[in-house]
């Protein structure tokens, strides 16, 4: 079980990023949670295994209207949780 803290530069909001995130989470069993920050990014905490949160990432970066141009990563621990939000 891996914990990732990621912020998502480009084409992200408006484009429903944070709820296509929810449902790709929850179909996967992820955890954690996605919100917009005021510059235009996303950021989003996500729980899981690597696998499963590299297919989150791989399933994002194929949507239509989202463009991915950068993500900061960074491993966090885990933390017991149930679902994923949007905030």
């Amino acid at each position: 079980m891996v914990r990732k803290h990621i912020v998502f530069y480009g084409r992200v909001q408006g484009v429903g990023f944070r709820y296509r995130a929810k449902y790709i989470a929850g179909d996967l069993g992820l955890t954690g949670w996605v919100k917009n920050l005021w510059d235009g990014s996303v950021e989003m905490e996500i729980q899981g295994t690597l696998l499963k949160i590299d297919t989150l990432l791989d399933q994002l970066n194929r949507s239509h209207f989202i463009v991915i141009e950068h993500m900061d990563i960074r491993d966090i621990p885990a933390v017991p949780e149930i679902g994923f939000r949007v905030r």
